[in-house]
């Protein structure tokens, strides 16, 4: 999956059953990519996948600079690649729009493939040395989906744990010396029951999510009608949905330009430090991916001010991941940020 049109169409977004957490929170990471991404965690065909995927057709398109293999914004003034800062200084820089890119890592991708490499057709054909980018170039500015994360190999992991802290691929190797912009909102899916993630690099997900199978006999029977119509009929299935489809692309589009005047009061500040110390959540990460993720919410509910209501939606998605193992504690993360939050939001 990339930012080029797939051939497999997406199950709508709007059309996928239950799973609220999980969409609310990748809807969260598209109002506001600087939330740090999403990590779902459940059991196999829970929708994982096709939430992400689905993602992708509701993302408002983003503005490109002509020919530039790394997206970069032609709008922007710095953040460029080399080749587009050229041209921004002399006045040539063009742009034209284009769907956000989501592009898939899979897990026995090589690191070459991931951070770009020597063109060697061009290097045999022509015997001059050109970078051939890879799928952190095409990721910057759009989504980076790992299916299986916890699974990805470790060299992998630091490699994504340096560029996602620089927001800067850099490749040095063969004679070349490249250094282009790489940001991108990581998401991430896995079975817990396949291994843990590395403590470095679940820290460096804003929100998580775990998901499960629908409990409820009327829940199953409609994930199971929805599909089956998809599968057998994706075209009229996805013109049913077009207008929920298109409603929430309105909503996403209109919460980034309000995002910057939402206000969180003191207040609320105040009962987002008090949270995160009484659970003892590491580090003040964890109170600014409340934060961020409070008022992307706050938008795209078309809210000017962040209340009470949001803090308790998106404490179990911001927090559990933060937490320390508590020796005394037998409760999981996610049990303890409820207890948290309901006794100190019910005070």
């Amino acid at each position: 999956m990339s930012n080029r049109q797939s051939a497999k169409p997406n199950f709508p977004f709007s059309a996928i059953v239950g799973q609220d957490e999980m969409k609310m929170a990748l809807l969260i990471a598209a109002v506001d990519p600087t939330v740090g991404g999403v990590l779902i965690f459940g059991d196999r065909g829970t929708g994982k996948s096709t939430a992400v995927r689905g993602l992708a057709d509701l993302l408002p398109r983003i503005r490109i600079a002509t020919g530039c293999a790394y997206n970069c914004d032609a709008d922007a003034p710095i953040g460029l690649c080399e080749r587009c800062a050229q041209l921004a200084k002399t006045g040539d820089l063009k742009g034209a729009l284009t769907r956000v890119p989501v592009v898939d890592l899979p897990l026995g991708a090589t690191e070459d493939r991931v951070v770009g490499a020597l063109d060697l057709e061009r290097a045999l054909a022509h015997g001059e040395k050109a970078f051939e980018p890879g799928l952190l170039a095409r990721a910057n500015r759009g989504f980076l989906y790992i299916d299986e994360v916890n699974l990805l190999e470790n060299h992998l992991v630091d490699l994504l744990l340096d560029v996602a802290a620089s927001g800067e691929n850099v490749v040095e190797r063969e004679g070349l010396s490249v250094r282009h912009p790489a940001r991108f909102v990581l998401v991430g899916s896995g079975n817990p029951e396949e291994g843990e993630l590395r403590p470095q690099l679940l820290d460096r997900f804003g929100l998580t999510v775990d998901v499960g199978t629908p409990k409820d006999i009327e829940t199953r029977i409609e994930v199971v009608r929805r599909r089956d119509a998809f599968e057998r009929n994706a075209h009229d299935f996805i013109a049913s949905w077009k207008g929920r489809n298109e409603g929430l692309r309105r909503k996403i589009s209109a919460a980034r330009k309000t995002l910057g005047d939402v206000e969180v009061g003191d207040h609320e500040l105040g009962l987002i430090a008090e949270l995160c110390l009484s659970l003892g959540s590491d580090g003040l990460r964890g109170e600014l991916a409340l934060i961020r993720a409070a008022r992307a919410l706050a938008a795209f509910e078309r809210k000017s001010t962040v209340d009470v209501s949001h803090l308790r939606k998106v404490a179990p998605l911001a927090l559990p991941h933060r937490l320390r193992r508590d020796p005394l504690d037998e409760s999981g993360s996610n049990v303890r940020v409820e207890r948290a939050v309901k006794e100190l939001f019910d005070q």
